[in-house]
């Protein structure tokens, strides 16, 4: 299916600017590609979009491709981006995540992860009205006081990067921290703006099989990663990606 940048469109208060979104097929991988081997999958892949780990204290891979002059380059080159951020993970979670949020830190954590994405974002020429995704992995929902917190966590996150100018993005599992957020949305203030869903259905589509109520995060405000570990080469060049449906906002750079 082809990539299909949509044209920009003003967000709602409180941003200003503009938001750019992408219809197309987007992939991650864990640590970002050099630019030359961005240039060959540009011109041979069928993706238009690449997300890349901006930040958090629990970012598992370095990133020494990622710097502002890489950003310019493959933006230069077509790609549009989307930033990730892995910050604070549940009480909860198995694991040995070295950043833990708990009942007690969670706002204030939330709004020290969120005001340090806007920074890395900033300092990689990703500019206001980018929308920002917190990485929020697997954990037990039903844990009610270690999903208050997670919530208290995202709602703080979100509000430091809507004074920050940027949109606040959200990854999750479509079976906890994803469900975790949908269930939120309709009575919690300070919800994500976009939506990003891992289900591993392979159904590249962000409506086909949308695990939550339908009216959520509509009018290109949704990711869908589907398919993980997809060893691929294009223009002689080998990566491995998980695969996104991708309709949804991205970095303005």
């Amino acid at each position: 299916m082809p990539s299909v940048p949509h044209q920009t469109r003003r967000p709602a208060a409180p941003f200003s600017g503009f938001v750019r979104t992408f219809t197309g097929l987007a992939f991650d991988t864990c640590t970002a590609p050099s630019a030359s081997k961005m240039a060959s999958w540009k011109s041979g892949s069928p993706y238009g979009a690449a997300a890349v780990y901006i930040g958090g204290a629990n970012r598992g891979c370095a990133q020494p491709q990622l710097t502002s002059s890489w950003v310019t380059t493959v933006s230069a080159a077509g790609w549009k981006l989307i930033p990730i951020y892995v910050g604070a993970q549940p009480p909860c979670q198995t694991g040995n995540s070295p950043e833990r949020l708990t009942a007690a830190n969670a706002a204030t954590l939330g709004a020290r992860d969120g005001a340090d994405a806007v920074t890395k974002a900033a300092a990689l020429g990703m500019r206001s009205a980018s929308a920002l995704y917190l990485d929020m992995e697997p954990y037990a929902v039903s844990d009610t006081s270690c999903n208050n917190a997670v919530l208290t966590y995202v709602q703080a996150w979100n509000r430091a990067l809507h004074t920050g100018g940027y949109l606040a993005g959200f990854y999750g599992f479509s079976s906890s921290s994803a469900a975790a957020v949908a269930a939120a949305k309709a009575t919690m203030d300070d919800m994500p703006d976009a939506f990003w869903y891992a289900k591993y259905d392979g159904v590249n589509s962000t409506t086909t099989g949308f695990p939550f109520a339908a009216n959520l995060w509509t009018g290109h405000r949704r990711g869908h990663q589907f398919l993980v570990n997809s060893k691929e080469t294009y223009g002689g060049v080998t990566l491995t990606v998980d695969r996104d449906a991708w309709d949804g906002p991205v970095a303005v750079v």
